[in-house]
């Protein structure tokens, strides 16, 4: 029990799950498309969520980080070499996976990393200031959301379309709003953790707004919305077995374990193993029906 829960927390610590958790939405999307795997794209949303994350740590590194009340900033920092290990890694995969997808793709991909940077960088006006996105209130979830969406469906999507595989344009909204509501879902239990974080920092999340309470009620709605979808939608019954038993998995464990324990920080990374397990109950779930 021991090993595995320094696993679990080396997985979190090192950005190591939150790369997986991008690669397995990634490969989820050619199950949708009922497609073979672009290897190359997959790759590349690992390495770049990687890097990305890697570089938000360095960035938010405090001055003293010993000192630090968190035990993720405490270990990355005493461990800083693995943190740079791993991103000459992901630079090395990144190099050689861009020389295996097409131009346009390259390009979407730089898009969505502009908009991605844009969450820190202060470029938008906001009472008389010029601020990030990150101090717009409501803004912080929409936007990882929208992000993870672009990446994880939209850019297998093109790519897919030039290599000639006919998409289906209403499959794809569909898959982009399930997606979408879906990353909110596993988002949003993050900021009901930092309510107390981001109100020191003045940040307007939408539990700083509405409350704790009402924004975990917003969650098991979220959850409730997300599955009345997938029961509407047209996509084959394991899809659809794989995504409900995952929603009720996500359901259980918010209520058992993430709020019911909300001062256990690390918690809420449950919700980064979620990603993975979706991908892996639909996997399972094609090879049983």
């Amino acid at each position: 029990m021991n090993a595995l829960r320094q696993s679990y927390y080396f997985l979190i610590h090192t950005n190591l799950l939150i790369a997986a958790a991008a690669m397995a939405q990634c490969a989820l999307t050619y199950l949708f498309f009922d497609a073979p795997y672009d290897y190359a794209i997959i790759a590349i949303e690992g390495a770049a969520t990687l890097l990305l994350y890697n570089f938000s740590l360095l960035l938010s590194r405090p001055k003293e980080p010993s000192k630090s009340i968190y035990k993720r900033t405490r270990w990355v920092f005493k461990h800083e070499w693995v943190l740079w290990l791993n991103s000459g890694v992901a630079v090395s995969v990144l190099a050689y996976a861009i020389f295996n997808i097409h131009f346009y793709s390259l390009l979407f991909l730089g898009a969505i990393g502009l908009f991605s940077v844009a969450y820190s960088f202060p470029i938008f006006p906001y009472k008389g200031k010029v601020v990030g996105l990150r101090q717009l209130p409501a803004v912080k979830i929409f936007h990882i959301a929208l992000v993870w969406t672009l990446s994880s469906v939209c850019l297998p999507a093109f790519e897919l379309f030039l290599n000639g595989v006919n998409i289906d344009t209403q499959r794809l909204v569909m898959l982009f709003a399930l997606k979408f509501i879906f990353l909110l879902i596993c988002t949003l239990p993050f900021d009901i953790r930092d309510i107390k974080q981001d109100s020191y920092y003045h940040l307007k999340t939408i539990p700083n707004m509405i409350g704790a309470p009402r924004a975990i009620r917003l969650c098991y709605m979220l959850i409730g919305l997300h599955s009345f979808c997938v029961v509407l939608t047209h996509f084959p019954l394991p899809l659809k077995i794989g995504i409900l038993s995952t929603n009720l998995l996500i359901a259980l464990v918010l209520r058992t374990v993430v709020f019911r324990q909300a001062d256990r920080y690390h918690h809420a990374y449950l919700l980064d193993f979620a990603l993975v397990i979706q991908f892996l109950s639909v996997l399972l779930s094609f090879s049983l029906f």
